[in-house]
């Protein structure tokens, strides 16, 4: 499958440029963002509202060093609070002006969240091969987001990918870079604001159908891959954002 997508150099321009100039428009104003955010809803992505960036590089919450600023959500019960009711999250969206929101993942999607350069060079390969590509979000941290549909709940408890595979010694060499995002984790949902003026965006909005995880997983793997190996030490032992129970 590389050496026949390195042989479509045209082809391969063509998608290039398209990721660059390719964003779901995102209105100014808060109108917007209550749109984007009741977009995601409708599309089973369930929501809870989260911090937000405070002067300093400081997050909402106050915490001294919060470790995670802007990025986690404002409830210790953020697993039973996320919904995809209409009137609620239209309630947070005005009454939080402010807050960032996640998508409490494992229930309906998971998400794969890999380096953003492997993760751009993934999104050409699977849109190359003619792969269905659901939603897609960029953080301007250096991350992209692959949406896709939950695993479920395995019969075997064994059978569970923990959210931070790149993070344990066992799954090093095997998921380098690459963190799987299912029960128990979340992810902030665009649009979002971070620390340092930088945002998360969607790259390809909710509008399109969440595609079974294991369909991109050869191709994001393999790309994870070839970015440590381009990039030694980077990416190996990052964590996937805190769960708060």
């Amino acid at each position: 499958m590389s050496a026949e997508f390195g042989d479509r150099t045209g082809r391969q321009g063509k998608l290039s440029q398209w990721l660059r100039g390719r964003r779901p428009k995102e209105a100014a104003g808060d109108g917007g963002r209550e749109a984007l955010l009741l977009a995601s809803a409708e599309a089973g992505l369930p929501l809870a509202p989260a911090a937000y960036p405070a002067a300093d590089y400081r997050c909402s919450c106050d915490r001294v060093g919060c470790p995670t600023p802007a990025r986690h959500p404002v409830s210790f019960a953020w697993q039973t609070q996320s919904t995809t009711d209409r009137a609620q999250i239209e309630r947070w969206a005005r009454h939080q002006p402010q807050a960032n929101f996640i998508t409490a993942t494992g229930m309906v999607h998971d998400v794969l969240d890999v380096p953003l350069e492997a993760g751009r060079q993934a999104l050409e390969r699977l849109l190359a091969s003619g792969i269905e590509v659901g939603p897609v979000a960029e953080s301007d941290d250096g991350r992209l987001l692959f949406f896709t549909l939950t695993r479920g709940t395995p019969e075997e408890e064994d059978e569970w990918w923990p959210c931070e595979l790149d993070c344990h010694p066992e799954t090093m060499d095997e998921h380098p870079g690459l963190r799987w995002h299912c029960r128990g984790s979340y992810v902030l949902v665009p649009p979002a604001r971070l620390p340092g003026d930088q945002s998360v965006h969607w790259v390809r909005g909710p509008e399109h159908p969440l595609p079974d995880p294991l369909t991109l997983l050869e191709i994001l793997t393999d790309a994870c891959a070839r970015h440590v190996g381009e990039h030694p030490g980077r990416d190996h032992v990052s964590a996937a954002w805190p769960s708060r129970r």
